[in-house]
């Protein structure tokens, strides 16, 4: 079954990323993507722009754009990985070994269920 791993950042984590997470973080997602890429786990798996981002919102005067990717939140969408996994036991499993999941939530999500 396939599930999206929608992965959350803040503020406080990209700069600590930049500085003391910097090769933990590293070494977390290239690990990872080498054990799914093994596996055949691994769909897909993007870091998420923030340049050129935008939030769009329509209503009845009209479309409304911001810029992104920041919305109401202080957290906003860093990227993603789009695994084959058993179930989701084994989704939340990989949820949790991400780094950022100890800053902002990481969403799992079936595709398609």
């Amino acid at each position: 079954m396939k599930y999206l791993l929608t992965i959350y950042n803040t503020d406080e984590f990209v700069t600590r990323m930049e500085t003391d997470l910097k090769d933990e973080f590293e070494r977390a997602h290239q690990g990872l993507q080498r054990e799914l890429t093994a596996s055949g786990e691994l769909v897909d798996t993007q870091e998420l722009s923030v340049t050129d981002a935008r939030v769009v919102r329509t209503d009845a005067h009209g479309v409304h754009v911001t810029d992104g990717p920041f919305t109401e939140s202080k957290e906003f969408v860093g990227g993603y990985y789009l695994v084959d996994v058993s179930g989701i036991d084994r989704a939340v499993e990989l949820a949790a070994r991400f780094v950022e999941a100890r800053f902002a939530p990481v969403e799992v999500r079936a595709l398609g269920a």
